[in-house]
């Protein structure tokens, strides 16, 4: 069995790339997707697929609708969602992303230090699992392979 485990949360740093390796040194059976994470890429493929828009406002509404299109293809294919909540970015699209999969059905385990306990209490309150480390979520995925 392999679980497709999808990754919301901020794309200003690396700790999806260190999701995956922990992932690869436990052998676990995960395969992995979330939102575009370069950044140039996700703010200006509106204007690749539409074309050129008059000002930053629509630039920004045509990137909006084809980032939702990849995340919502990519939450409805997904067995598991990792939201990781971090305090050095804005976190309004790991919010957008968690509440989609808790609308969806999907399991949620989220990340969040316990400095943010109070912010995304409520996001806590439905996510099956919370947890303040990328280990310890992967650890949790574990479990579910284990047979004894």
């Amino acid at each position: 069995m392999e679980l497709n485990v999808y990754l919301a949360g901020q794309i200003h740093d690396d700790w999806r790339e260190e999701i995956r390796q922990k992932a690869e040194e436990m052998h676990l059976p995960l395969n992995f997707t979330g939102p575009m994470e370069n950044h140039d890429r996700s703010d200006s493929i509106g204007e690749e697929v539409i074309g050129q828009q008059p000002d930053n406002v629509l630039k920004d509404e045509a990137a909006s609708s084809l980032n939702n299109l990849r995340t919502q293809i990519l939450l409805q294919k997904a067995d598991v969602v990792i939201a990781l909540f971090g305090e050095k970015y804005k976190q309004w699209n790991t919010a957008m992303d968690a509440g989609s999969a808790i609308a969806l059905g999907k399991p949620l385990i989220l990340i969040r230090p316990q400095e943010l306990h109070h912010p995304v209490k409520e996001i806590a309150n439905r996510a099956q699992v919370v947890v303040e480390t990328k280990e310890q979520a992967l650890q949790a995925l574990s479990y579910v392979f284990e047979t004894k």
